[in-house]
């Protein structure tokens, strides 16, 4: 019997909780903090991504604006700039 009882005895200090749970937390209150940190952490990545998009819309729209101005033709270049309408010829 001597020898069971120590068994049992090293058993019981093996086993050891998974996670300490701190005073006035439960595990719920844990979980749900794990839960808040990875939506924070997919919300951050959502708005890196949207970001991302937007500057490489406003990239395209400037070089969308850039090749338009390259490819006017002299008529619509003296409309622009005002000198289209002027008879002094």
């Amino acid at each position: 019997m001597n020898k069971l009882a120590k068994k049992k005895q090293r058993q019981q200090q093996q086993v050891k909780p998974a996670k300490q749970v701190e005073e006035g937390n439960s595990l719920s209150d844990q979980l749900s903090s794990d839960i808040l940190a990875k939506l924070k952490e997919t919300k951050n990545q959502l708005v890196s991504a949207e970001q991302e998009k937007e500057e490489e819309r406003q990239a395209q729209l400037a070089f969308e604006k850039i090749e338009k101005e390259k490819n006017k033709s002299f008529e619509e270049l003296l409309d622009e700039y005002g000198f289209g309408n002027s008879s002094k010829f």
